[in-house]
């Protein structure tokens, strides 16, 4: 049964919800920022090195979200049994510029678990609606149990007062109606400045683009949970490893038998520190009479430290799907060959294939609702609608090329589709069906002639149809004779 709250207890409801989840939002949206603080170090190395410790950062998480983003690209949308794109979402699609916000969109879910695109009336009547794609750190959504659907959201956000103070103001959603509020007295009221929205839609105008949910988790999971340990454990040794630089990896030298006197340079000025321990050259009158003694220890290698981070490497690699050339791991002696830099990237094909499918859901909702707002009614054929993505896989042109033309020439698919497969757009594709049609009537025209028009019919009606012109068989030419 759906839970039944007014307006008020709804918004505190979510916004109570959102509170709880912010802390480790924010966690994954640092650490893949690369701002995240140094694990694993001991607190009295720490105190030791004050403020002279610079934190090493290898952002494995950027690396392993930007290689899954990287082949998840929406080509346009189409209804099923349709040939063509639908025209209507194509220019709702671009309008709002969702090329460019959905690929944030994408980002934010793997990094933050979710995102969320928000549907609105546009203020112009006439004009496609408003779609926005908001942060997790924003926007919070509830699910009904029972449908599975959005029962309401929320988005907050902090705007500067004519005061010079922060006020804070949220959005509402629900399935019938948006309302807008602020947070005034210590308590949230009703925004003067904007009159409730009943849009009457029957559904929540918000969509959550969720990355790897699940029957027991709808809210979904970040890519970075299992990255970030083993990404902190590799800041850690790559700290440690410059650390070590400083102080081992360059001959430490020591003397006995000497006091602070000597060493002093020419002026009788202290040599500092770090004077003693490297680049200077040692001269005293001591000898070994006098009990004076120099030798140097060992420098380290730290090639212990090069191992430790490889073995990381090769861990991360394995848990986001990477090939070893990605992770930097690749034998230069001898390099893989493109067959098998390709099989090797089959997990992480596959990978970015089921995420095509989740998001593609999500932005097919987003559009049915978008198309509700601007037509006033539910297609029925929107129920059909398809995401059109780019090929995640990575053949090379000429590979795809020879596939898509053998089919096409084998009768297996038509032309459209072979352009489709080639990677066009609907705009290159049109453009090449007009070139196609400009074509055709200029080959007919040079084996039939021109279309006569009759004189006598009036000036806006269509061309007579080339079928009715054409000459009887008796009259056609005659084929030329075979070789």
């Amino acid at each position: 049964m759906a839970i039944v709250l007014d307006d008020e207890q709804w918004l505190k409801r979510l916004i109570s919800c959102h509170d709880k989840e912010l802390p480790e939002l924010q966690n994954l949206n640092d650490h893949f920022e690369g701002n995240m603080p140094l694990k694993y170090l001991h607190p009295e190395l720490l105190a030791e090195l004050d403020n002279r410790l610079e934190q090493v950062v290898i952002n494995w998480p950027e690396l392993v979200v930007d290689c899954l983003d990287e082949r998840l690209d929406v080509t346009g949308f189409r209804v099923s049994g349709q040939p063509k794109p639908d025209a209507g979402l194509e220019e709702i699609w671009q309008a709002n510029d969702l090329d460019e916000w959905t690929q944030q969109g994408h980002v934010e879910a793997l990094v933050m678990k979710r995102a969320f695109a928000i549907v609105g009336a546009n203020d112009e009547s006439d004009e496609p609606p408003i779609i926005t794609i908001e942060s997790p750190l924003e926007v919070h959504a509830e699910f009904d149990p029972r449908t599975r659907k959005v029962a309401a959201a929320v988005k907050r956000w902090e705007e500067e007062g004519s005061d010079g103070r922060k006020v804070k103001h949220a959005t509402l959603y629900l399935p019938n109606k948006t309302s807008w509020w602020l947070y005034d007295g210590g308590k949230w009221v009703i925004d003067g400045d904007y009159a409730p929205d009943p849009h009457e839609l029957g559904v929540v105008p918000v969509v959550p683009v969720v990355n790897r949910p699940r029957l027991g988790r709808p809210g979904g999971k970040s890519e970075l949970s299992a990255i970030i340990p083993v990404s902190n454990a590799a800041n850690k040794i790559a700290t440690d490893m410059m650390v070590s630089a400083e102080f081992h990896a360059m001959p430490r030298r020591w003397a006995l038998g000497f006091g602070p006197e000597d060493f002093q340079d020419e002026q009788g000025n202290k040599v500092s520190a770090w004077s003693k321990v490297a680049g200077k050259i040692w001269a005293t009158e001591k000898t070994r009479e006098d009990g004076a003694e120099v030798g140097q220890f060992a420098e380290s290698q730290l090639s212990n430290f090069h191992a430790t981070l490889n073995l990381l490497a090769q861990i991360v690699g394995s848990l986001g799907a990477l090939t070893p050339q990605t992770m930097g791991l690749q034998n230069a002696a001898n390099p893989a060959t493109a067959d098998a830099i390709r099989a090797g990237e089959s997990r992480l094909v596959k990978r970015a294939e089921r995420r095509q499918k989740a998001f593609g859901g999500a932005h097919e909702r987003t559009m049915r609702i978008a198309d509700r707002i601007w037509t006033g009614e539910w297609r029925s054929e929107l129920r059909r609608l398809e995401t059109q993505w780019r090929d995640a896989s990575t053949p090379t042109v000429a590979q795809t090329a020879d596939a898509s033309v053998k089919k096409f020439q084998a009768q297996i698919v038509p032309l459209r589709q072979t352009r489709e497969d080639l990677q066009y757009s609907a705009e290159q594709i049109a453009l090449m069906e007009a070139e196609d049609a400009k074509k055709a009537e200029q080959d007919q025209a040079a084996i039939f002639g021109p279309v006569k028009q009759d004189p006598s019919a009036p000036q806006d009606m269509p061309p007579a149809d080339p079928q009715q012109q054409m000459p009887a068989v008796s009259q056609m030419p005659a084929s030329p004779p075979a070789a």
